[in-house]
């Protein structure tokens, strides 16, 4: 029997859909997208249902979207957070408590299709199978919508032919069962259930109860609602520092997790909480590279408003300048959190004077291991430190803030005692990290031998007692300590137990502390308490019980170009030429004193490419009018880069034989011709693919190779400045890195090519091979390359790097000179240290047993053992209290008074 209904003419939820749904048992739909008022319109004939319901949803998914469950889940929550269901909550709260009980149940299930699959499913269809046992099939214009059923005008066209419903079936069960079709991620279905408890709370409400609700300020921020949310890795550690601030003492942690495991997120999450939480301001304190990055991800993950001193004046999140007179005005930070370069701390700049006279609710210092003792060497470990300028700062500034926090992959650098210095800092005039002056803990060496297990307790009980009690651990570090702090009737705020507490304690007591004596100097000790270190290797091999999967998705790196066959030979012309820069770096060192960066300059960038290395020499020739200030080679370590306005003749005409030379050959670059072999032949541009060079030079010279030999690829310029862009054709046109990013995400452009100083913190996941086009003095740049795509999000199993170097290039003989060690140095600290800087440098001025000494120096194993590889599940997704978003905002705006 054919029916035909029109909503002009009735309502088609009571003339057609509530009837037939009252008591049916089943309910198979091809609907649209998927919506919370699915059951909005006929809920409670759904519920008298006593069959399943089955619904076949369209999607925006891509095809690579679901290459695997991962990245399925990760595109559907992106999807469903899009549509901004939480705003529909206060009105709906019922409809989406029956919304989760039924899929929880699984009377309702979902599966998606993605678009491209079968194009948009504009088809409308069903079949319901009704009380009797019957079925009748419709179509029609209606998806599964209040809307729909409600209010549009919509045609729907019943048949309850054998015929139509078995067609209608057919269509159904294609879907249904086709390979692409996805089930609904429970991601959305727990939030799902949030969104019906969900309420909005003020924020003197939320400190009452930030305990428990420490969530309510980032459970709807973008990293939750726009990315895929925190692991619970980065959970733990913002959870322990916020609590940690709530207490007596403050939180004075350092975060060493290794690279790619978001430690920006976690530091940043943390300062936000801790901003809300009190009345001070924040300060962020980072190299200067990082500085836009930090302002970038707590805009774009947290929307959390900061600004930046860029030296002059600060600029907030929106690119508003604040103009001020002098370096005073770096106290009136227009915003709760202000960011500022580590470089004017290392210069001694007037406005950190400035800084000193004020007090924090929090200090943030990332790369902290550049905090650094100068006196360092072996067995100098009890000399008084000799503290450079960032660590003197971290000194004086420890007692002017509630909570300091560090952050660096590389806590020792080379010797222990860098990581006692941090700490030290930490602890300066706050006795909770180390103890008072009195304290065991004070004495470096002593400390560290111990930590170490190169010396053990000593077996008098007393003197067990007193490494025990200053600093005596929380009550809540163990069973233990609580009991003993029960005894001596000292809560957590008191750091130090007194010297004859001893005689307070029963036999039980002493017993007990007899007993954490044993574990206490590998499970317990101050450096295990204040020093957070999570290893890639740890989280992607411990399995979460509850989902039976790694904690983190192990991402194995494929390296290319490690072999001596795979150096890249030079042309004889061009060996010539790298001989010429050499000469002239030996020069140029002869007669200056200063740092090795201006003497190995043209090294340097000859090593990055042949094209890059000629500009620079005729930059040279030009009185270095364009190379003092470039965005590349920017490195405030190095102290300020000394300018030089002339040349000696003889170095003069050094530079100008080496132009020559390459004037009068145009082979081109043959770093060019691999870089063209991975994209083509290794098919990496179907993968996606990001290039790094250190210098802008070598990424415009590529370019414009590759566009001239992949005309029809949309080719990425990732840069500082206005030089960010899409070259096409030959043809170069200016984008915003944001919107360069955005691109990637959406898998419109394959090939992006970047320097390293933009590029510090880029996500992209998106891409599964990389190629370093020149290898980095700096070992750390190189690590944070890799984990542009060696990181959280990313969906492959296996990524794919090529690390290009010149054969017989200075980066050719450190790779030989390191080889043999650089696997065990890197699974030693997780990234190879900064210092090792050095080793290029010596090689470049000729000094290798220098070189070498520098290597050997790495020590033998890791000191320090963390307990924190360890894993806390930390339920913030289920938190229904939500912070108001406008107050929120309202007071992080605030600027500093």
């Amino acid at each position: 029997m054919l029916n035909r209904f029109s909503s002009r003419q009735q309502k088609l939820d009571q003339s057609f859909l509530t009837p037939r749904l009252t008591g049916a048992l089943g309910y198979d739909r091809i609907a649209g997208y998927f919506s919370s008022s699915i059951l909005e319109v006929a809920g409670e004939a759904l519920e008298s249902m006593s069959g399943s319901i089955r619904l076949v949803c369209n999607s925006q998914l891509e095809p690579r979207d679901i290459e695997t469950a991962k990245a399925a889940e990760i595109a559907l929550r992106r999807e469903w957070c899009a549509a901004e269901p939480e705003k529909l909550s206060e009105n709906g709260k019922d409809r989406f408590v029956r919304l989760h009980r039924f899929l929880k149940t699984g009377k309702l299930q979902v599966k998606i299709l993605p678009s491209d699959k079968f194009g948009l499913i504009h088809g409308k269809a069903g079949v319901i199978t009704l009380a009797n046992g019957s079925k009748t099939a419709f179509l029609g214009s209606t998806n599964e919508t209040w809307h729909a059923w409600k209010l549009n005008y919509e045609l729907v066209w019943e048949d309850d032919s054998a015929a139509a419903v078995e067609w209608v079936e057919a269509e159904f069960n294609a879907l249904w069962n086709s390979p692409a079709a996805i089930r609904l991620c429970d991601f959305v279905i727990e939030d799902i259930e949030r969104i019906s408890r969900r309420v909005v709370i003020p924020r003197e409400t939320w400190k009452k109860g930030a305990e428990d609700d420490i969530a309510a300020p980032i459970i709807e921020s973008p990293v939750y609602r726009k990315e895929y949310g925190l692991w619970e890795h980065q959970k733990f550690f913002v959870n322990l520092a916020f609590q940690a601030h709530r207490g007596p003492h403050g939180a004075r942690f350092l975060l060493a997790d290794m690279v790619g495991l978001g430690k920006t997120l976690q530091l940043a999450l943390s300062a936000e909480l801790m901003a809300l939480y009190g009345e001070r301001p924040v300060l962020i304190i980072v190299p200067k590279p990082l500085l836009w990055q930090w302002q970038d991800e707590m805009r774009n993950l947290l929307d959390m408003p900061a600004a930046v001193w860029n030296g002059r004046q600060w600029i907030d999140e929106n690119g508003i300048e604040y103009p001020c007179l002098g370096p005073a005005g770096i106290q009136k930070c227009p915003r709760k959190v202000g960011i500022i370069s580590q470089g004017l701390v290392i210069r001694r700049s007037e406005t950190i004077e400035y800084l000193k006279e004020m007090r924090f609710e929090c200090i943030v210092i990332d790369e902290a291991h550049k905090a650094r003792r100068k006196n360092l060497g072996p067995n100098r470990e009890n000399e008084t430190p000799d503290a450079n300028h960032l660590l003197a700062f971290l000194y004086e500034m420890s007692s002017r803030t509630k909570s300091l926090l560090l952050a660096t992959a590389t806590p020792v650098q080379m010797y222990p005692v860098e990581a006692w210095d941090l700490l030290n800092g930490l602890g300066h005039r706050n006795d909770f990290v180390l103890g008072n002056q009195f304290s065991k803990w004070r004495n470096a060496k002593n400390a560290l031998d111990l930590v170490n297990g190169i010396s053990r307790l000593p077996e008098d009980e007393i003197e067990i007692w007193n490494w025990l009690r200053n600093p005596l651990p929380p009550a809540s570090e163990s069973r233990d300590f609580e009991l003993i702090r029960r005894t001596l009737q000292l809560d957590d705020a008191v750091s130090v137990a007194i010297g004859d507490s001893w005689e307070k304690f029963k036999s039980s007591d002493r017993t007990r502390i007899r007993r954490v004596a044993r574990e206490f100097a590998q499970n317990h000790n101050p450096f295990i308490r204040h020093i957070v270190r999570r290893t890639r290797e740890y989280l992607e091999n411990t399995i979460d019980e509850e989902t039976k999967e790694s904690y983190l998705q192990p991402v194995k790196v494929e390296l290319l170009g490690e072999t001596e066959a795979e150096a890249i030979r030079l042309p004889a012309y061009l060996r010539d030429a790298y001989s010429l820069a050499e000469e002239f770096c030996r020069q140029l060192s002869a007669r200056l004193s200063g740092s090795g960066f201006l003497r190995t300059l043209l090294l340097r960038r000859v090593g990055s490419s042949i094209f890059a290395g000629r500009k620079t020499a005729e930059s040279m020739l030009q009185a270095w009018q364009s190379i003092d200030a470039t965005e590349e080679d920017e490195d405030e370590e190095t102290g300020e880069v000394e300018t030089l306005r002339s040349l000696t003749s003889n170095e003069k005409a050094i530079l100008q034989q080496f132009i020559a030379i390459l004037d009068a050959n145009q082979e081109n670059d043959p770093k060019y011709k691999v870089v063209l072999d991975c994209l083509v032949e290794r098919r990496w541009l179907e993968s996606g693919c990001i290039v790094f060079s250190q210098y802008y030079d070598s990424i415009e010279w590529l370019s414009k190779q590759l566009s001239a030999d992949l005309p029809d690829e949309k080719i990425g310029i990732y840069a500082g400045g206005q030089k960010s862009g899409i070259i096409q054709q030959g043809i170069w046109v200016h984008k915003d890195r944001e919107i360069l990013k955005q691109m990637v995400q959406r898998r419109e452009i394959r090939l992006l090519l970047g320097t390293d100083a933009a590029s510090e913190g880029l996500n992209l996941q998106a891409l599964g091979t990389l190629i370093n086009l020149d290898l980095p003095w700096n070992p750390t740049r190189l690590e944070q390359r890799k984990g542009r795509i060696q990181r959280i999000g990313q969906v492959r199993e296996k990524v794919f790097i090529y690390n290009m170097r010149y054969q017989d290039s200075v980066e050719d003989r450190v790779h030989d000179l390191l080889s043999a060690r650089l696997e065990h140095i890197y699974n030693l600290f997780g990234q190879i240290p900064d210092v090792l800087e050095d080793v290029w440098i010596d090689v470049a001025l000729g000094q290798i047993e220098k070189a070498k000494q520098t290597i050997d120096a790495v020590p033998p194993q890791h000191p320090f053992e963390m307990k924190y590889n360890q894993i806390k599940k930390i339920p913030w997704e289920t938190c229904a209290k939500v912070l108001d978003s406008a107050e929120r905002k309202r007071y992080l705006m605030q600027g500093w008074e």
